[in-house]
């Protein structure tokens, strides 16, 4: 760990803070319902449209990024999400339908920012542990935030939700600018053969010259289709098998408790093991757990389900964020990070409506059909690891430029000598 560098841990620790108070997109569809009234329908299209915000976000975070600097884009985001947040309780319902959308466009521009600056400053060969500790550190807010937000609602209102959700975040922007330095502390890697000719390719000619990269990246958008099911289709089925909300509860207690406990002991044990077959043995992992389920829904086949899930989720995530940031040019750096958060966060649009539609038509279709999705998604990624062992020495380029980017510009420091 001693590689991941101070700029790194700084920022995870803000992530810890910024995911404690970032309790409104939690309770946001029951304060709709609940606190303004509105119909189950139209709450949901404010809903769906914020998800369609956050996803477009994530896809384009990284694109202003390489123009404008990392940093810049993570300090912009959290101005705009945090004042929208603020602002909330006194919005007409009118503007319901864009304040929202556009905080959590912000937010997705933010994630994808927070992927950049971490690639962009710890050194290639260190960066799951990068992304390790970060992911550690959002997670472990999580975990905190909405039990805190519940507490907030039952004894206060929902105003004091959205105003410490809207301050934390301006905190955490205030925090950020402090601490994010304006240029890069750590070498990126040694000299690639593509470094001092990527900035006359764009980010599709890098993708064609990195077909490895395309199948991770397709095999994520299936893998998130499925993996997300357990927010919406799953506590349906458990319910329609008499296991109500409770035991719903306890599957995501079990996930994030064993993802806090384990994610980082296995991202270390793993480090200088093959990231893809890593990545595609996670997918496998998340096939098989609803592969489970199709034997039937019941209290041991969910518990099973979703140890199995958490496995995979740990061998997976970050492995492949990591992954893409080793392989991305260094012009381009945030815009592979955007593609990769788009698509990892893609099944929060795409999940709900596919497989609801599929579980109202044919219930016990579902969980095969999510289990032959992932079952390829993670066949695809072993297939792709596979053929770049059989490469020889130095046909295989992963790029990045010498020297630490600047956060500000997102373009390489100048080189040093030594």
């Amino acid at each position: 760990m001693r590689d991941v560098p101070r700029t790194v841990w700084l920022l995870a620790a803000g992530q810890f803070f910024n995911m404690v108070v970032a309790f409104t997109f939690v309770y946001f569809f029951v304060y709709l319902t609940d606190e303004r009234g509105l119909p189950v329908a139209q709450a949901g299209l404010i809903s769906g449209i914020g998800g369609v915000g956050m996803v477009a976000g994530n896809f384009t975070g990284g694109w202003f990024g390489d123009r404008s600097g990392h940093r810049r884009v993570l300090l912009a985001g959290s101005l705009i999400g945090g004042a929208g947040v603020l602002a909330l309780p006194s919005l007409p319902v009118a503007l319901l339908y864009v304040v929202p959308p556009l905080s959590q466009y912000a937010g997705g521009c933010v994630r994808a920012a927070t992927g950049a600056l971490v690639a962009v400053s710890v050194p290639e060969g260190a960066r799951r542990q990068g992304f390790a500790v970060v992911r550690f550190a959002g997670n472990a807010g999580f975990t905190v935030g909405p039990p805190l937000g519940a507490l907030l609602i039952a004894h206060t209102s929902y105003t004091w939700l959205f105003v410490i959700d809207g301050i934390g975040t301006l905190v955490f922007a205030a925090y950020a600018a402090r601490v994010l330095p304006a240029r890069g502390t750590a070498r990126s890697g040694p000299d690639r053969p593509d470094a001092g000719e990527g900035a006359r390719h764009g980010v599709f000619a890098a993708l064609g010259e990195r077909p490895a990269v395309v199948v991770l990246l397709v095999a994520i958008l299936l893998t998130d289709l499925v993996y997300r099911q357990q927010y919406s289709t799953l506590p349906v089925d458990l319910d329609r098998h008499g296991l109500g909300t409770g035991v719903y509860g306890w599957l995501l207690a079990i996930n994030g408790g064993v993802i806090l406990l384990l994610e980082l002991p296995a991202t270390l044990a793993l480090r200088d093991r093959a990231p893809l077959r890593i990545i595609g043995s996670g997918l496998l992992l998340v096939g098989a757990g609803c592969g489970v389920l199709a034997l039937g829904t019941g209290l041991g086949t969910a518990v099973t389900m979703m140890l199995l899930l958490t496995a995979g989720e740990i061998l997976y995530k970050t492995p492949a964020t990591a992954y893409v940031a080793d392989h991305a040019p260094a012009h381009v750096q945030g815009r592979f990070q955007s593609l990769y958060s788009g698509v990892s966060v893609s099944g929060v649009v795409l999940s709900a409506p596919l497989g609801g539609a599929l579980y109202s038509v044919a219930p016990g279709l579902l969980w095969p059909v999510c289990a032959a999705l992932a079952g390829v998604a993670g066949c695809l990624v072993l297939a792709a690891g596979r053929g770049r062992a059989r490469q020889p020495i130095g046909a295989v380029a992963a790029s990045g430029a010498t020297g630490g980017p600047d956060l500000e510009t997102g373009s390489p420091a100048r080189r040093t000598s030594g």
